[in-house]
């Protein structure tokens, strides 16, 4: 099957949400969240990670996350996951119960495609509780379902005017944002995702802390990042679409080529990144550690790129 028969596959049947003025959306990709030890990227950024999660929370944007959120290639166990980041996932817990979440897979949480898998893994979580000598069983995300792939589709709201494209522009048309992981151009990333995890658990990871880099990974290798990045901008062209992955950790918002955006990671070594999409316009932003006049820190939110019309 060829990475446009992958890419196709994802978006059967895909879960779709309204795009209109109203209606506010942040997507975040690639947190590989991990067990809190010396391997686990996100910790370093964990903070970001929740300052940001409390303002969308509070001003009412609707949570996407496009895969890897969880890394489960080196770690198996998702209850170690979720215990080393309970505050994290308890925020998420407030977005699910107001019907403001929704997950993707990537090819490192692969596994969460199966629902029992989600069922044992997913539904409930120990916490501490009273006089923290107990521990009980608090509800996480029950009956959650996790899609490979995912459309914004444009409503016919009053005042929306959906962009038509044009032979001069070659601008995608507006009426539909298709969103996935972006694993699925490659090979071994999608179709031999148990060889690659197998190689990364138990070779690369090791030779990592040599210098060596895993030259199937689009996040680490150059190549392969390019290689992947022009497969997903070469198919969103072909269909006339916008497609938002993440996989590659590479943050694209261009105002001039919208076919394909990326939404970036969790991990960049000062930062986080993540698309906003408000009032019908895209915004690629950073969170980051910055100083004041007054000598304290404080978390910043810049805005990379745009915003960007999508009208």
């Amino acid at each position: 099957m060829s990475y446009v028969s992958r890419l196709h596959k994802a978006f059967e049947g895909a879960v779709r949400l309204p795009l209109n003025p109203c209606t506010k959306y942040v997507i975040f990709s690639d947190c590989h969240r991990g067990t809190g030890n010396a391997n686990d990227n996100f910790l370093k950024n964990q903070t970001l990670y929740m300052a940001a999660l409390q303002h969308y929370l509070r001003t009412g944007f609707t949570y996407i996350e496009l895969g890897d959120g969880d890394e489960l290639w080196e770690n198996r166990s998702m209850e170690q996951i979720i215990e080393a980041h309970t505050p994290v996932f308890e925020l998420l817990s407030h977005f699910y119960r107001q019907k403001r979440l929704y997950l993707l897979y990537g090819n490192h949480d692969i596994v969460k495609k199966n629902r029992r898998f989600l069922a044992k893994c997913y539904s409930k979580y120990p916490c501490s509780c009273g006089n923290h000598t107990q521990l009980a069983n608090k509800q996480l995300f029950t009956g959650i379902q996790v899609h490979e792939g995912m459309i914004l589709e444009a409503s016919s709201t009053p005042g929306i005017k959906i962009a038509k494209p044009t032979q001069l522009s070659k601008q995608p048309q507006v009426t539909q944002i298709y969103l996935t992981h972006g694993h699925q151009a490659s090979l071994f990333n999608s179709t031999f995702w148990p060889l690659s995890r197998f190689l990364v658990k138990f070779v690369w990871k090791p030779l990592e802390r040599l210098g060596f880099s895993d030259p199937t990974s689009a996040a680490k290798n150059y190549s392969s990042k390019v290689k992947t990045e022009k497969r997903l901008h070469r198919f969103a062209e072909k269909e006339g679409i916008i497609l938002i992955a993440g996989h590659t950790h590479r943050p694209l918002l261009s105002e001039t080529d919208l076919f394909y955006c990326n939404s970036g990671s969790s991990v960049h070594p000062y930062s986080i990144t993540c698309l906003e999409i408000e009032n019908t316009h895209i915004s690629l932003v950073k969170w980051a550690l910055a100083t004041g006049s007054d000598m304290r820190l404080y978390v910043s939110r810049e805005v990379l790129s745009g915003p960007i019309s999508l009208t």
